[in-house]
This record gives structure tokens, C-alpha cells and sequence, in this order.
């Protein structure tokens, strides 16, 4: 295995993310993505936790089935707000013991049914003080370049995503499409004295409902230029997949001409558009 930690602080890195499969299909559509992903080297990939901790075991099982199948380090993303700290230290416990090395802290939504009592954990810098306490994990923390949705005051989110990443290893951003974005927020976490590396998350879209659906719940702005230049072939899909390539190669050059060297790929379990993007960029090559 591999810590995180490590890869990231030695230079450029490419990641991916996956989500565990819920049907036969989906598990299929899912074996197919890690063989074609896997000759692309990437320094990790991580795999999602579902709303309210639904996906607990099948997160569990797809990170080991990952780290023992492949030549791929895969880190698991666990969420605080639908356990308990007994349930978060019986999770943890348990990926300790399979070996894995690698946890991204969350917050997470709680379902809205369960009211934790006073005295669980409440927030993802919480959760990253458990972790160290389970395990000698590398741990890394969600970042939201254009503000975290739940908060209405930019300076206070600012702060607060800078206190998070003042105890975590890395940091993963929720995608974003412009790169100006990006900048700004590296901006603001140096001046609030942040030295933690910091990985920026590219979601190539290929379907426009779906991802501005997506952007809206994660509070991130779905620019005009770009919604229109995907609803101009929106009746052809090979050329609205072909503009979202363009697209999210375009943003990830900027980056790269701005002195980003991380990129970690939203792949909504699917390589074509994440393999197409990793050859523009000349990822994965050895």
C-alpha cells in the first residue's frame, strides 16, 4: 500500500473517483472502468460513501477488493454525521485491520430521521482526530473552492476550510470549471497561512442535467459559456461528450499553465471521457 500523504508531497499526481455499484450492470460497468483506468498509473483512486452511510460495506469491500486486485492504492471516504463515534471507531477499526492507509474525513449529510445525541462528532475535523487516534492513516479533508453550500458567509467558510486543513494531510476540492476559481481559493488559503497540499477536482460533463444537478446541491457555479456550448449539440450525444472532453481538458491546461501539477477526476464510473482527457494532458504515460 501507499500513503497519500506521501505521493501527493513528491510532485504530480492523477486520481480517480469511483462510487460502489448498486445493480449487477453497474458492477459490470464498474470492472470494465478499473481494467481500462488501471495501465494510467494513477497515484490513487478513492471510492464514495453514500447519504446517511447507505453504502457502508459496499465502500468497505470495493477499497480492499481494490487494494488486494490491483496495482491501484484506493482510499476510502467515510462520513461523521449518520454514526456514532462507537460506529466511526468500528469502521475505522476495521479498515485498519485490512490494511488500508488511506481515509477522506467528511462531514457528510445526516439522515433526517436520526438525531445524534450531544457529544458525537459534528464536523470533518472531528472525524480526521478520530482517524489518528484509530490508525496510522493518511487523511485527507474535502475542500469547496467557491464556498461550502451550508455557509453564508465567505470570510467564516474561508476560515473554517482553512482550520480543516490545518490537521489533514491533502485536500480534495469539489469540481468547479473555472479556473480562476481554483486560483482564487489557493490565494485565500495561503494568506490564512495553509501549506497543506491541495488537489483540484475536474468533472468532465457529458451529460448537462445531471451535472448542473450536481452543481447546484454542491454549490457550485455551472458557468454560462459552458451551458451553452454543451446545449448546442445537446441532440448529439458523441458531440456533447466530445465538448465536455474539450472542455475539462481546456480548464485542466489553464491549471497546469497556473503551476497545478494534481488532478483528481470525477469518472461517475465511466473511463471514456476520463481516458480521453489523461491523453490530452499526457497522464499515465511511463
Amino acid at each position: 500500500m501507499t500513503r497519500i500523504a506521501e505521493l501527493v508531497a513528491g510532485g504530480p499526481s492523477h486520481s480517480f473517483e469511483f462510487f460502489p455499484p448498486k445493480t449487477p450492470e453497474a458492477e459490470a460497468t464498474l470492472e470494465q472502468t478499473l481494467r481500462d483506468l488501471e495501465p494510467l498509473h494513477p497515484s490513487f483512486v478513492s471510492v464514495t460513501y453514500g447519504a446517511g452511510g447507505t453504502t457502508r460495506e459496499r465502500t468497505h469491500d470495493l477499497v480492499v477488493r481494490i487494494n488486494t486486485t490491483t496495482t491501484m492504492t484506493a482510499m476510502a471516504h467515510l462520513t461523521c454525521a449518520a454514526h456514532s463515534r462507537a460506529e466511526l471507531v468500528a469502521i475505522l477499526t476495521r479498515y485498519r485491520d485490512a490494511g488500508v492507509e488511506n481515509i477522506l474525513a467528511l462531514r457528510g449529510d445526516p439522515p433526517k430521521d436520526l438525531a445524534l445525541p450531544p457529544g458525537e462528532l459534528a464536523h470533518a475535523t472531528d472525524l480526521v482526530a478520530l482517524v489518528r487516534e484509530i490508525g496510522d492513516f493518511s487523511v485527507g479533508v474535502a475542500v469547496h473552492p467557491e464556498g461550502h453550500p451550508a455557509s453564508a458567509d465567505r470570510g467564516e467558510d474561508r476560515r473554517r476550510q482553512a482550520e480543516k486543513l490545518a490537521v489533514a494531510d491533502f485536500g480534495i476540492s469539489q469540481f468547479f470549471f473555472e479556473p480562476e476559481v481554483w486560483f482564487a481559493f489557493c490565494d485565500d488559503m495561503a494568506r490564512l497561512g495553509v501549506t497543506t497540499p491541495l488537489i483540484p477536482g475536474i468533472m468532465p460533463v457529458t451529460n448537462v442535467k445531471s451535472v448542473k444537478r450536481m452543481a447546484e446541491m454542491s454549490g457550485a457555479d455551472f458557468p454560462r459559456w459552458l451551458e451553452d456550448r454543451l446545449r448546442a449539440v445537446e441532440d448529439d450525444a458523441a458531440a456533447m461528450h466530445r465538448v465536455g472532453v474539450e472542455a475539462a481538458t481546456e480548464l485542466c491546461e489553464r491549471l497546469r499553465a497556473g503551476g497545478v501539477e494534481r488532478f483528481h477526476f470525477y469518472t461517475l464510473n465511466r473511463s471514456t471521457a476520463t481516458r480521453e482527457i489523461a491523453a490530452n494532458l499526457g497522464l499515465g504515460r511511463v
